[in-house]
């Protein structure tokens, strides 16, 4: 924790560089999705499910960026009103972004560029250490310096599916997650730099930030490859079209199969 010297410190560095950089993260999101939309491999026409959950992730966006103004602008009163709104809104992350991934694994419609099963389990996974991370951010309020960073650490791990629609994903197979992970794992490094430049050290929220970002990554990779991750893709897939797909093999590229 900041001891009452270096708490002034600490406050005036996330009040002046980390607004900026919450700028950039929501803009990295921004252009992966709209990237995807303009290049035609995404469109309206998709289930209410789908749609939902992009609100609800979107809107996420707007409360992180919003957040992150108004203590910029001293208006510390909204900014408290809204991180209730906030911690409310992880619950309804939570379930579509579940629901959006089931969905997708018993259809056998995993992105192609994933393993099955390692789509079921970091999707989720990645998810609920967000939402670790955000609580933890929330429980450490009055700790100005933990709550910013805790926050922005848990901002870095949403960041996958944005910076996934920016990195050409075919090329990286059969790394493409992994390479993912890596760049989102710069976000919390980037704020240790901020530290360094600004106050000559690191604080130690970016320390537990990277590392249980990275303990998820270890984890993803561990259940992906054990027996635990077989039968609970098992069990998800059960009677659904996705229990014809082979849970560690690369689904078909996309469009017409090649001539015999």
């Amino acid at each position: 924790m900041t001891n009452s010297n270096s708490a002034p410190v600490q406050a005036g560095v996330a009040t002046n560089a980390f607004p900026r950089l919450a700028v950039v993260m929501v803009l990295v999101v921004v252009a992966g999705f709209s990237l995807q939309l303009a290049s035609g491999r995404s469109s309206f026409d998709a289930p209410p499910l789908v749609h939902a959950h992009a609100v609800v992730f979107m809107g996420w966006l707007v409360i992180f960026l919003t957040q992150n103004l108004l203590i910029a602008t001293g208006q510390v009163r909204w900014h408290r009103l809204l991180g209730w709104l906030a911690a409310a809104w992880l619950l309804p992350m939570l379930a579509l972004g579940w629901l959006v991934t089931e969905a997708l694994v018993r259809r056998g419609e995993a992105p192609f560029f994933f393993r099955p099963l390692q789509f079921l389990v970091f999707d989720p996974l990645s998810l609920v250490t967000f939402v670790g991370l955000t609580l933890a951010a929330v429980m450490l309020r009055r700790s100005t310096g933990w709550h910013s960073r805790l926050h922005y650490s848990a901002m870095a791990i949403l960041l996958g599916p944005g910076v996934g629609r920016l990195l050409p994903m075919p090329l990286l197979m059969p790394w493409a997650w992994e390479a993912t992970a890596a760049v989102t794992l710069l976000f919390p490094l980037i704020g240790m730099v901020i530290d360094l430049r600004k106050t000559g050290r690191i604080h130690p929220a970016w320390i537990w930030g990277f590392g249980v970002q990275a303990a998820m990554v270890v984890a993803v990779e561990a259940v992906t490859w054990s027996p635990l991750g077989l039968a609970f893709y098992n069990f998800v897939v059960a009677g659904s079209p996705g229990a014809g797909v082979a849970p560690l093999d690369f689904p078909p590229l996309p469009g017409p199969p090649p001539p015999a």
